[in-house]
Parts: structure tokens; C-alpha cells; sequence
């Protein structure tokens, strides 16, 4: 009768210890160790290799196939940055209240299209009456003081004044005809109606003796910061900002090496994202200094903006065109690619006849050519046209 051997603590049939799995493992690693052997090296070689294979093609695949011999090249760089519109300064100005007192009426609306002298806002300024009065007696004065010295200095050629009463009429006619002439520029520099002025140089009566605010320049009203009722404090309270926005900055942001390539005069060409069309600009400016959050330097390009259509603070593009010549190794757009990492590659052309995926470092573009600035060297052949079948064909 055949026995059976017994666990000492199941009761049920003892497994042979080389059928644990934890102790056939550890047999193995003890095998491995005392006779020096590596792991299996035919194991090794059946593992799913990692290296990308070259694409060969038919006779009739390779007749599509088009060809580019690398080569070095003469060429100007095109910088592509990001930059935010902003006024013209030299033709836009805020317009700052020339008198204190209550807006009583506004006159213009943003966007509105004005002439220097046009009027903007109508006040009720305590300035302005003062200013009137002031001038209108100082009018009055001169023109009496100016009577008296010619009086006195006639009386002096006849004897019927002292020598000394007609040279102080005379000084008092200066001072008068000084005082006269300065309420008159307080008078222009308030921007009052040349009419009103010339209206009480004739002793007329001013019928409108409310301040306006004009216009210092022609443009478009681009911001309209002030409302009817609002304090004024002469000299102090921006009310408008007039702007000829025939003419904008675009203030570009430059990196690195980006700002070696770039000089005053450069041209460049604006895009915005609601247009279709580029805006012709110029470098005007670069920045002397760096922008210590972001490391930028800020280039000012002057843009033309035929219909006003670039605003203050849009976001654009800029893409500026060196005109210093540079040297590289050029290919064209066409024959880059890029993989499933969004690296840049090409195909490279093989003695065998295949083609061999090549990543390359781009660097800057000139129309439709890439310069790349590592990965190929002169007399290399890449697929100018074809690249991303032969793509295609290689992750099938």
C-alpha cells in the first residue's frame, strides 16, 4: 500500500519544495551565482529594440521623392516676437483741465474725430470769469496809463509838467501794458475762443462766460475720462487723451540672442489675430534696458495703421527682418518634420539607398528655409518633398 507524507500543521499532502515558486526563484538566482553565468543572452537579443529603422522605398515611391543637397548659404534672419499696440507719444497727448470748477457739458464722444481748437467740454469755472476780468481790467488800465504818459510827456515839451512826473507816467504805462499782456497769455493758455478775446479788446460783453476745454491737437478722442457734474482741478484732472492713431508703437519683447541680430531701422511686419492682412512697421527703438521679471528687452516699432483698425494694448505679432547678413546651413520648410515628442527632424538621405529619420536644431527662418544649426553638415541630401510620407510609412 502506497503511504502518503503528511504536513505536520495542514495535514494535507507536503508540496515538494522546488514546486514553490519563491524557492524556484531563489534556486535560480543561486545557479546563476555559483556557476557565474549572465542572464540569457538570446533572451536579450529578442527584446523589442528601441532604434528606429530606416525607410527604404519602391522604385515607383522614390520617383515622388525630392531631394535637397545641404549646403551653406548667405542669409538675413527673421525675428518672431510677441508685442502689445500702444500710442504714438509723439502724437497723442492727455488733456489736462486748464481751469477748476464743475463739468457742466461734454461735447465729444470716444472715438470721435477732432481738429486742434475744437471744443471737448463745457465747464463752469470760477478760473475762467476771473481770467476774464482780470484781463478786461488790466485792458482798461493800460490803455488809461498809456493816455496819461503820452499827456505828460507832451505837458514836458511845454513846460507844463516836471521832468520827473512824465518819466513815472511812462514807467507806470509799461507796467500796465505788462500786466495787460500777461492776462492775455493766461487768457490763451486757458484755451479761450479767439472771438471772446478779440470781443472784449473791443469793450463787447462776453455772453458765454463758461470755460470750454479744446482740443491741443487734431486726432480721435481715445479716452474720454470724465463725466458731467465732476470737480475739476485746474492743471491737474486728465479729462481726455487725443490720439492720431494713423501711426501706432508696437512694443516688441526681444530675448537673447534674438537682440544681437536686431538694429534701429530694420523692417518689420505686424500681424494681428483679427486681420488678415500684415502692417508695415520700422525698429525705432531698442530699450537700454532689461526687464529684470521677465529678462526681455523692449523694441519699439513704429507701424503704420491705415483705418485705425491697431488699438491701444492689442496683442500682435511681430516679425522683424534683420538686414544684418548672416551664414548658415539652410533647408526648406518642407523637409522638416516633427516626431511624436514635437522634436524637429528630417529624413537623411543613405549611401544604401533608404532614408534615416536625422533630428536637427533649428534656428531661425528666412521665407520658406529653416536654419538648422545642428544635426547636418554641408553635402547632406534630405527629403525636400516626400518627408511626411516617408513619416507615414515609418510608425506603420
Amino acid at each position: 500500500m502506497k503511504r502518503h507524507t503528511h504536513s505536520t500543521i495542514t495535514g494535507q499532502p507536503e508540496r515538494p519544495a522546488w514546486r514553490s515558486p519563491i524557492a524556484a526563484i531563489a534556486a535560480a538566482v543561486l545557479i546563476a551565482t555559483l556557476t557565474g553565468c549572465s542572464p540569457d543572452a538570446k533572451s536579450l537579443s529578442e527584446a523589442p529594440s528601441l532604434t528606429v529603422s530606416n525607410v527604404t522605398l519602391t522604385a515607383e515611391q522614390r520617383a515622388n521623392i525630392h531631394l535637397y543637397t545641404v549646403a551653406q548659404a548667405k542669409f538675413h534672419k527673421e525675428i518672431d516676437a510677441t508685442g502689445v499696440v500702444d500710442f504714438d507719444n509723439d502724437q497723442a497727448t492727455s488733456v489736462l483741465a486748464p481751469f477748476g470748477g464743475p463739468v457742466s457739458r461734454l461735447l465729444v464722444s470716444t472715438g470721435d474725430h477732432v481738429k486742434a481748437g475744437d471744443p471737448l467740454a463745457e465747464v463752469d469755472s470760477p478760473d475762467f470769469a476771473a481770467a476774464i476780468s482780470a484781463y478786461r481790467k488790466a485792458l482798461a488800465t493800460a490803455q488809461t496809463d498809456r493816455r496819461v504818459a503820452d499827456m505828460d510827456k507832451d505837458l514836458l515839451q511845454h513846460n507844463g509838467v516836471a521832468q520827473r512826473e512824465a518819466e513815472q507816467a511812462q514807467t507806470d504805462a509799461a507796467n500796465a501794458d505788462a500786466d495787460r499782456d500777461a492776462a492775455l497769455q493766461t487768457l490763451v493758455s486757458l484755451n479761450i475762443d479767439p472771438q471772446v478775446i478779440k470781443d472784449l479788446q473791443a469793450s463787447k460783453p462776453v455772453t458765454h462766460p463758461g470755460g470750454v476745454i479744446r482740443s491741443p491737437i487734431a486726432g480721435t478722442v481715445a479716452e474720454k475720462l470724465i463725466t458731467p457734474g465732476e470737480l475739476l482741478s485746474a492743471g491737474t484732472t486728465p479729462c481726455f487723451t487725443i490720439a492720431d492713431l494713423s501711426r501706432v508703437w508696437v512694443m516688441a519683447q526681444l530675448y537673447g540672442s534674438d537682440l544681437a541680430a536686431v538694429r534701429t531701422g530694420d523692417p518689420a511686419d505686424v500681424e494681428a489675430a483679427t486681420a488678415t492682412n500684415k502692417f508695415p512697421g520700422t525698429v525705432d527703438n531698442i530699450s537700454a534696458l532689461v526687464n529684470p521679471d521677465t529678462r526681455a528687452v523692449l523694441v519699439r516699432v513704429v507701424v503704420e495703421n491705415p483705418g485705425d483698425f491697431l488699438k491701444k494694448q492689442m496683442y500682435v505679432s511681430a516679425q522683424i527682418h534683420s538686414r544684418q547678413e548672416s551664414s548658415g546651413l539652410l533647408v526648406p520648410v518642407s523637409a522638416v518634420v516633427r516626431d511624436d515628442e514635437n522634436l524637429p527632424i528630417v529624413y537623411l538621405a543613405q549611401t544604401d539607398g533608404s532614408f534615416a529619420r536625422q533630428h536637427v536644431t533649428v534656428g531661425y527662418r528666412t521665407g520658406d528655409q529653416y536654419e538648422i544649426t545642428d544635426g547636418l553638415k554641408a553635402g547632406d541630401q534630405v527629403v525636400m518633398d516626400g518627408a511626411i510620407f516617408l513619416q507615414f510609412i515609418q510608425t506603420q
